[in-house]
């Protein structure tokens, strides 16, 4: 009877593993067919990266501005805005958090704009809203300048921007080098619209002064957000300068001018737009059109193709994109499918997989062509990274290289050796004092540039930070074997990271939401790098992940824990992009069979949806933190594939 009942029992274990392993494989497979259904016929993947309204309402702002208005596009845009609003009437950063001045100001204004009633029932509730909160003049500075721009508000309630910041000398406290590439690309077009005085066109003649509390004019608190003492001493610095402009010599200015557009022009970067982000490409179309007489024209045109590029049109609605993110989604693609193909031949991905690593070769940034990454490091370190968008010359992302050179060097193909160590070589060269990565440059950490006035999002800079760090780390470990010169670099990364965790065992995620994303980056690198999964350092990050654990099996994470860490790894609904990362990073820590995971896989398998993709409804991810937030859609598509597929090979299922 012992052995019948023991016989028994393997046979009812052995069918539930035939059973589990048939719905994994099942679920694995529909994702891949999935995936490969939506790559690009040229061999990338592209995905919608969708922001909050501000950047849909300055695209209805910038039409108005340069009166060049698509009223079709322009009533597409005004309905998504309009699909958007919360129900106290304001516009949220991100989709279920509270609302944001500037935001709603600027959601406002465009709605207005496209001819909606200040008298509508929306428009007055986004109105008695922003009045509540003390009206417009406490809106940032970005959307400060733009209410200058349409004559809202007068020049003295913006930041002092004289062009002649152009001719200062690297040694002075404030130059272009010293703040971040999105920072140098936005600014540029900004003191050159600033200091030659450009208004917006605005046919319609449209105004919002009813969102103030008190006359624009008479306001005398555009600077409350200035709040330390190094930042109001600044403050009255740029004041004086303010009131002496007038004085500033018609030559020089003319000099400055001529050093912008000298600075701008070479990083236009064709169709692709100057820094290839949108704020830096809407103005410096504008300040093309009207500051630049000798212009080329096709230069210009190719200003406003790229602003256009970013548009996302769904049938009757419409928005636009803050930038593309190509080269970063077919990475993480590859890198997924990578994972899956680990399981057995599948000729199908290994067709898509030499079709998008051949696309992502021929996107690596030339090692001689020109570039802003130099400034910090040896004016000799040559090129061999990659963008985040299709093209972005002066500007390669050090996150991108690292996952797409180690997508590469997976591989395993001889033809891609020469790029992969490139990739390693510029990789190193970045690396920071401390050890760290930044996404662009390396030192970039100026900090009391924050204090700055301009600065009150407090996003000018782009020091070293854990997930990119941990990326390059992962990336460095899978060439060590042919490249010994490399262990100090890895070592100090190591180390960079190891003073970066937090007390609780997790770690800031500054690329993506938030300390669930930093935690995944991090325990993928500790594996990749070899530290033992016994480590002090992996065990607090694993009881870490376990301990926000959702009752379901799966896990989230609020953009709240930007603002407040008592939401750190929590959030009222699980989504399939933080549960994947999760559960990489517990597998990568060794966790494959513990009862965390078994929930969490059945969790990613409950919610495949029809199409064999996963969807979620939130942000996951900041531009900037707590003051710019983006919906990667592809997190949702191409991370749960890849636990599911590390989950399979790292339990041993059997093919």
């Amino acid at each position: 009877m012992l052995k019948e009942s023991a016989a028994v029992a393997a046979m009812e274990q052995t069918m539930s593993v035939t059973m589990e392993e048939s719905t994994i494989d099942a679920s694995i497979r529909r994702a891949k067919d999935g995936m490969l259904a939506l790559q690009h016929a040229e061999g990338y993947w592209v995905f919608e990266l969708e922001a909050d309204c501000t950047i849909p309402s300055e695209f209805i702002l910038f039409m108005h501005c340069v009166d060049e208005i698509d009223e079709l596009l322009q009533h597409k845009i005004a309905r998504f805005l309009r699909a958007h609003q919360s129900k106290d009437g304001s516009y949220p950063l991100f989709r279920g958090g509270a609302g944001d001045i500037s935001c709603t100001v600027k959601a406002y204004y465009a709605l207005k704009l496209a001819g909606d009633s200040a008298d509508a029932p929306h428009m007055v509730r986004m109105r008695e809203w922003l009045l509540a909160q003390g009206g417009a003049a406490r809106s940032n500075v970005f959307t400060r300048i733009m209410l200058a721009m349409f004559q809202q508000i007068p020049r003295r309630g913006v930041p002092f921007m004289p062009v002649e910041v152009m001719l200062f000398p690297k040694w002075f406290p404030f130059h272009l080098d010293k703040i971040a590439y999105w920072s140098r690309t936005v600014m540029v077009p900004l003191l050159l619209l600033y200091s030659h005085r450009i208004t917006a066109v605005n046919p319609l003649g449209v105004s919002v002064r009813e969102l103030f509390t008190v006359d624009p004019d008479l306001e005398q608190d555009y600077f409350s957000h200035v709040k330390t003492p190094l930042g109001k001493t600044v403050l009255r610095l740029e004041r004086i300068g303010f009131a002496l402009e007038r004085f500033i010599p018609a030559a020089l200015r003319r000099k400055a001018t001529k050093a912008a557009f000298d600075w701008m022009v070479p990083r236009m970067n064709g169709v692709d737009g100057l820094g290839a982000i949108y704020p830096a490409m809407a103005n410096s179309y504008v300040a093309l059109k009207y500051i630049d007489n000798q212009a080329d024209a096709s230069v210009v045109k190719e200003a406003k193709q790229s602003v256009e590029n970013l548009l996302v049109i769904h049938g009757d609605t419409a928005y636009c994109q803050p930038c593309v993110s190509p080269i970063w989604d077919t990475g993480l693609t590859a890198l997924a499918l990578q994972q899956m193909r680990r399981h057995g031949q599948d000729d199908a991905v290994d067709a898509a997989l030499e079709h998008a690593l051949d696309w992502l070769l021929g996107k690596q940034i030339d090692p001689d062509a020109p570039g802003d990454w130099r400034v910090n490091c040896a004016p000799d370190l040559k090129g061999g990274g990659w963008a985040f968008q299709f093209n972005n010359s002066y500007y390669p992302d050090v996150d991108d290289t690292a996952v797409v050179a180690l997508a590469l060097q997976q591989s395993g193909n001889p033809r891609y050796r020469e790029s992969v160590r490139l990739a390693a070589d510029w990789i190193a060269g970045m690396q920071s004092r401390n050890g760290g990565y930044g996404a662009f440059d390396a030192d970039n950490d100026h900090y009391y540039l924050n204090h700055v006035p301009f600065a009150d999002h407090g996003a000018l800079l782009d020091p070293p930070t854990a997930d990119v760090s941990a990326r390059c780390a992962m990336f460095l470990a899978s060439v060590r074997a042919e490249r010994p010169d490399l262990e100090p670099v890895i070592a100090r990364t190591i180390e960079y990271l190891r003073k970066e965790q937090e007390a609780d065992g997790s770690w800031f995620g500054r690329w993506g939401t938030n300390y669930i994303y930093g935690t995944w980056s991090v325990l993928m690198a500790y594996d990749a790098v070899g530290i033992s999964r016994e480590d002090e350092s992996v065990r607090r990050a694993v009881a870490w992940l376990k301990s926000v654990q959702r009752e379901n099996g799966s896990w989230g994470e609020d953009n709240l824990s930007y603002h407040d860490t008592s939401y750190r790894g929590q959030f009222h609904h699980g989504s399939a992009f933080h549960t994947a990362i999760a559960l990489i990073g517990l597998i990568s820590a060794g966790e494959q069979h513990s009862p965390e995971v078994r929930k969490g896989v059945d969790y990613l398998l409950s919610i495949q949806l029809n199409d064999g993709l996963w969807n979620d409804e939130y942000f996951n991810a900041p531009g900037f933190p707590r003051v710019f937030y983006l919906k990667y859609h592809g997190y949702a598509r191409f991370f749960p594939l890849w636990a599911l597929s590390l989950y399979r090979n790292q339990t041993a299922m059997p093919a």
